[in-house]
This record gives C-alpha cells, structure tokens and sequence, in this order.
C-alpha cells in the first residue's frame, strides 16, 4: 500500500482551512482522514474512525480541552472539519474510572459534552480514542489486517507477523468496555505503535498527524507483505457447467426470491447492484465457496451491511435456466431459515425486546458470473457490491496464511442487534416506492419527465426512455435518486427490449411501467394517408404493447406482481374532428390495458390506464393548441381550461395519476380521466 502523504498538499489543505478559522491539528485530521477514508481496502462505508486532541473556544469564550473525533454519517473520504465534532475531554476521561456505561449512557455523555450540541453523535469508539494519550489517532478495517486476526489462533500468528511493536486486544463490542480493556492494554506495554483489535482492526497513533498516518500505512504493509510471502496456493476450483447463463437470465428471479413478502400480495422489494471482474471470479469459483460464505463477516461491522454473510449459489446453466429459478428460491429460503434461527437462538438469551430485521441476504455469490448487492436502494446494493469485494479480499488473505475463521455468529448478533443501531432503524421510515423501479416511456417529454421526477421523489429509482438520448439522461439527473436515462425508438422492438435489458442490469428488474410516448397527427379520417395511419399505430398501440410484453415477461420472473399504466387519452372515448388518426390507436390502448388486467391479474399484475386531456407538451404543442381550438370555435385559454373546473390540467396533475395507480394496491382494468371535468368525455 503506497503511503500517500504529501507536504505541499497537506500544508495547502492547513492554509485553505486557516482562512475559515479552522485550526492547524484540526485542518492536518482532516488531511490524514481522507488519505485513509479514500482507500477501500482500509475504510469502507463508515467503518473506520480518526481522532485528534486539541484545545478550542465555545460561544461564551471558555477554551477547552477537546477531541475531535470522526461524527456518525460522514464519510472519511469527503469529510470536513464539522465532520469531526470536539468532545470535551474532562468528561471523557473521567469516564475511564466507572465500573460500568451502558451504550445509551455513553451515548447521552458523549452528546451532553459536544462543544456544538448540533453536531453528529460522535463515533461509539470515541472513548477509546480518548483514553489513548495520543494527539493523533487512526482506526481501519484494513483488509490485510482482517487475513491475520481471522484466525483460530489469530494471538499468535499477530505475534509473529508484528512482533512487539503492536499490542494484542481481544474480541469486544465496541463501546465502554472496548475502551478500557484497550487503554489497559497501551497501558501495560506503552512502547506499542499500535493496537491490533481481533475480529476487528487496527489503530495506530502518534504526536502528529504524519506520523499516525505513517505507522498505519507501515503495519499494513507488513500485514501485506506477510500474506504476500506466506501465502498457500489457492485450493480446487469448482467445476462449472459447459454454457454459462446470463447474469440477465437470472437477476429478475433473483430479484424477486429476495423481496420481502408481507402477505396479501405485498412485497418490500430490493434493488440488485451486478458486480463482477477476473479477480471476483476467480474467488468465487472456488469449490469450497459455499463453506467460506457461510462462516460470516470479516469484520463485524459489515453486519449491517450483509447480514450473518454473503449467500453462496451454484453455478447457472443455460441450458437448464428453467430449474435454475427453483435452485435460486431454494437457496434464498435456506439462507432465510438460518437466519431466523440464528435471530431466535441469540434473542432467547436474554429478556430484551428486539425485532426481527427481514432475514433476506444482502449478497449472492454466483461461481462463473460474480456477485449480486441487494439493498432497498441502488445505493444500498452498491454497498453491498464493495462490501463484498473487499470480504473476498480479506478471505483470500486469510485462507493464503491460514484458514478464513472470523467472529462468531453469536457474538455477531449484540452487534447486528445493537440498541443504538434498532434505534437508528426504526427511526428510518422509506418512502412508499422505495426498493422499486419504474420505466417511463416518452420520459423526456412534458408528462413523462413530470412522472419520472415524481416517482423518484417518491422513492422509486427511474428508467427515462426517450427517443432523444441526451433528453433521457438529463430528464434522469432531474428526477434524481439514481435514475438513468436510455435512448430508444419505442417503435423498435429490438430497442424497446434493449431499454428492459439496461433496467435489469443496473437495478436486478422492473416493477412499473409507464408506457407513456407518443404522438398527435391531425387530419379528416376519410382523407388521411394510409402510411400515417399506420405510424400512429405503431407508436400509439403497438409500442404500447412491446413495452408491456417485455415489462410482464420480467414481472413474471420476479414473481412480485407489478403495475402496467398506460397513458391513453379522451379521444379514446370521446373522438374530436379530425383527430381519428391519433385516437383510434389510443381506443386500441385503453382496451389493450384492461386485456392485460383480465390476463396477469391472478400474478398480482396491476394494470390501469390515464385517460388525459389537453395537456401542455410535445404531442400537444402550441401550434397544435391553436389548431385544436380553432377546429372547436374557441380561443385558446378557453380550450386549454374548457372544462368543469374552469382550469388548465398541466403534466404533474397527470404524474398524480400515474402515482396513484402505482399506490392503489387493489385497483386494476381501471381508467382514472384527468381533464378537469367534462361530462362529454366521461367513461360509461
């Protein structure tokens, strides 16, 4: 690992935080914070922490001893200097001579003696931090580290890698008594450079932040080098069968094996984050891979993000996908079963009240393919793709030196199920469309872009397809909540196909569709050309239905229902002059969504249609405003408000519509009418 401290950036970084009135020990932590936060072989997600000790002011001009220590929710890699909020340090280190302090005590101690009441909870290692008489203190999750304390006898081969120049500190949750037994240890021996924390980490320390920095790089190159040097050859490979399928091929099913059924047809589903490389590969291709998944975590933190472990899958054969969907469902079932055990077993152990988190795995391990994260948002399964990547590089350091033997599940579970952690949960209510994805078609539009920004804020991760690429991708980065923007000519069933195929490998699947683009031709239906009658066709009902087949094909694989919305139009059912071109096709759609409705209803397959009128955006421009109202005798603000409600209907009014036929779970072969009000236009 290169040791990436630099004078002229640090003293640069010390001179741009002078002029904000931050200090110099301070401005050099957040320097070293960085160097480590930016490397996801030491830090990875929150993991990891840093501290300095410094002097500063309150409000009312007192000065204070402080520490400055890494606060809940930043990350090291981007942090600021209110990233590290200052602890006073009387309070901390009066807290050494208690006989004991339960996590939500020193939570509240911790929060009563912030210099800012408004910062973030400072780290549950701030204690530690505290009793080491260091000014300067580093804490990762090296994965070199974690090949040498997840062993057996982890004790003595971190003798033999370190020496003397690093103490030994046994398992223990971190909090209070982590803190003690660990300032014992400097304490007993204070010639150490460091702490090797087992199951765990490692801290390094120092006077100033360079040198902290320096022995962290140094003793995880040793850890590096000793695996490097020591290392066996890998063991026997799996053997994988002779025609690969797609990760495509299995994502949707994936996707829906791990959902999270809440009876009645009701699922809480997660996003899928496909992650795969040679190196990734080749590790999971083992034969012993199962086993290794199966012992747990490298380090117990990534319990939150992983749970006990990842789920180890055999390898998918093309040839056999069909049996391969029971396979997937087997496993997750399996998974779900141990873990409900392992809740029940470690719960019964005590008299505290816990709920059960879903027992649903968080990363699937595929020999031949690579690996699935799954998590409520993309952001989620992305973390759970790094936390993966970073466990198989811990493990093939620890099977290289020895054999892969990390905590144990029982005392994973006080830190999976940690008070402070519950209470973080429960407090985290998701939005009603989180864990889903819906593809908008016409996405670029006036409607479409209104729906996809809608449903983002709503929770859903968007699939923007617009015939204009670029208008996709900044209709996508407008709506948010990682949408992405696809191009495609929806009258193409090749890249109607392609724009699913692109949803599938970025978030697993599909569970809303809303089939949305087209497109308005004026002209007496007697005296049209045949040709443009035909093009109306094609994109106001036949795109209609390639985008719903290639929608239920994969809601079918998911198993978890999904929803069909179409927008269709008052034209529909009430056809104004010379306008036949365009709603004969859209009578075609309304119809086509309520055959969809009778057809996929019994696989919880919602499907529903908007029957909007006179609507602001690309299909009804203004040139074409002017020459609607001219063929009905009217000014224009009294075509665009000639309705019962005497307004004009605009794109999000429709977007409302869309949301609500997404929401209502029991509706289905419904038509909701957004045009303000127009008896002659009403459904009968």
């Amino acid at each position: 690992m290169k040791n990436l401290w630099n004078d002229g950036d640090a003293e640069k970084l010390v001179a741009d935080y002078a002029k904000k009135g931050v200090s110099r020990d301070l401005a050099l932590r957040v320097y070293t914070t960085r160097l480590l936060g930016g490397d996801p072989r030491l830090v990875l997600h929150g993991g990891g922490n840093t501290s300095c000790k410094t002097r500063t002011t309150d409000l009312v001009g007192d000065e204070w001893d402080v520490l400055c220590v890494k606060g809940s929710g930043w990350d090291m890699a981007v942090i600021e200097p209110q990233g590290l909020p200052a602890v006073k340090m009387g309070a901390l280190l009066k807290a050494r001579g208690l006989a004991r302090l339960s996590d939500e005590d020193m939570v509240a101690l911790q929060r009563a003696n912030l210099i800012d009441p408004s910062s973030p909870n400072p780290s549950v290692e701030t204690l530690l931090h505290a009793f080491l008489p260091h000014k300067f203190v580093d804490h990762t999750h090296s994965t070199a580290i974690l090949a040498i304390v997840d062993q057996e006898d982890s004790k003595a081969l971190i003798k033999t890698v370190f020496g003397d120049k690093m103490g030994y500190v046994p398992y223990i949750k971190p909090g209070f008594d982590l803190a003690k037994v660990a300032a014992d240890v400097y304490d007993a021996d204070p010639s150490v450079e460091g702490l090797i924390l087992d199951k765990h980490g490692i801290f390094t320390f120092g006077d100033d932040a360079r040198q902290a920095y320096d022995r962290m790089i140094h003793y995880v190159n040793v850890a590096e080098d000793y695996v490097a040097k020591h290392g066996k050859a890998p063991g026997a490979k799996a053997a994988l069968p002779a025609k690969l399928a797609k990760p495509a091929e299995i994502a949707p099913t994936l996707r829906g094996a791990v959902a999270v059924a809440r009876g009645e047809g009701r699922f809480d589903r997660m996003i899928s984050d496909f992650r795969t490389s040679d190196a990734i590969v080749d590790f999971i291709n083992s034969a012993d891979i199962a086993a290794l998944a199966g012992r747990g975590v490298s380090t117990p933190d990534l319990s939150i993000r992983i749970k006990t472990g990842p789920m180890a899958v055999p390898a998918p054969d093309a040839d056999r996908i069909g049996d391969y969907k029971a396979t997937i469902r087997d496993h997750v079932q399996a998974f779900a079963d141990d873990y409900r055990a392992y809740f029940e077993t470690n719960d019964a152990l005590d008299d505290v009240k816990r709920t059960m988190l879903d027992p649903m795995p968080r990363l699937t391990l595929v020999p031949g393919l690579g690996m699935f994260g799954h998590g409520r948002t993309l952001k989620d399964a992305r973390i759970a793709s790094d936390v993966g990547e970073m466990w198989i590089e811990a493990v093939r350091g620890a099977e290289a030196v020895g054999r892969f033997h990390p905590l144990s599940k029982a005392d994973l579970f006080p830190l999976e199920y940690w008070s402070l952690e519950q209470a973080k949960l429960a407090s985290n209510k998701p939005k009603p469309l989180t864990g889903q994805v819906v593809l908008v078609t016409g996405g670029a539009g006036a409607i479409g872009a209104a729906t996809a920004k809608l449903f983002a804020d709503t929770g859903a991760h968007a699939v923007v397809v617009d015939l204009d690429p670029d208008k996709a991708a900044e209709a996508a980065k407008k709506a948010g909540n990682n949408s992405i923007g696809v191009g495609a000519d929806v009258t193409d069933p090749k890249r109607v196909r392609a724009a699913f195929d692109k949803a599938v490998a970025v978030y697993g699947g599909v569970d809303i569709v809303v089939s949305n683009a087209g497109a308005a031709w004026e002209g007496r239906i007697g005296e049209i050309d045949d040709a443009l009658l035909r093009k109306s066709f094609e994109l106001n009902f036949f795109a209609h239905q390639s985008v719903a087949q290639n929608a239920v094909r994969i809601m079918l694989e998911q198993g978890t229902g999904g929803v069909l919305l179409f927008n269709t139009s008052k034209q529909a059912v009430n056809p104004g002059p010379k306008f036949g071109a365009y709603g004969l096709p859209k009578a075609a759609t309304l119809f086509l969504s309520r055959q969809y409705a009778l057809d996929y209803g019994a696989h919880g397959i919602r499907s529903n249609a908007v029957n909007a009128d006179r609507i602001r955006s690309g299909l009804l421009t203004d040139a074409m405003i002017a020459s609607r109202s001219g063929a009905r005798g009217v000014s224009e603000k009294e075509y665009m408000s000639g309705n019962l409600l005497g307004q004009e209907v605009t794109a999000q009014d429709v977007a409302q519509a869309f949301l609500h036929h997404a929401l209502a779970e029991r509706t289905t072969a419904d038509v909701t009418t957004v045009d303000g009000g127009n008896i002659a236009a009403a459904l009968r």
